[in-house]
């Protein structure tokens, strides 16, 4: 039977895809380094490594805006993780459902929607 054995870039990182469980919407896009993927596997509730604040953080410790996995994939490579989650509110620090709320014009101008 094949394991689990991810495939950590050089920096201990592999990314991690979120979407809903229920409605499939792509939420977020983060990184987990051992230590997530360990906790979010045992806890059920999503952990990743911050990159900009090299620090290990559970989605929603301050905000309450917990993701509760659903169910948990890898990719062929075993180098990208897809977090089929149960969110608890917004999944974006700006207060918005998804990270992905912005849409890109061909000119290059941003709008929400």
């Amino acid at each position: 039977m094949e394991r689990l054995d991810p495939k950590f870039d050089a920096n201990g990182l592999v990314t991690a895809v979120v979407t809903d469980v229920t409605s499939g919407e792509l939420l977020m896009v983060a990184h987990m380094n051992a230590e997530a993927l360990d906790l979010t596997r045992t806890t059920g509730e999503a952990h990743f490594w911050s990159r900009s604040r090299s620090e290990l953080w559970r989605k929603g410790a301050t905000s309450g805006n917990t993701l509760k996995v659903a169910e948990m994939r890898i990719d062929c490579d075993q180098d990208a993780i897809w977090l089929k989650v149960v969110p608890a509110g917004p999944a974006c620090h700006t207060g918005a459902d998804s990270c992905f709320f912005r849409k890109i014009a061909s000119d290059g101008a941003l709008s929400e929607g």
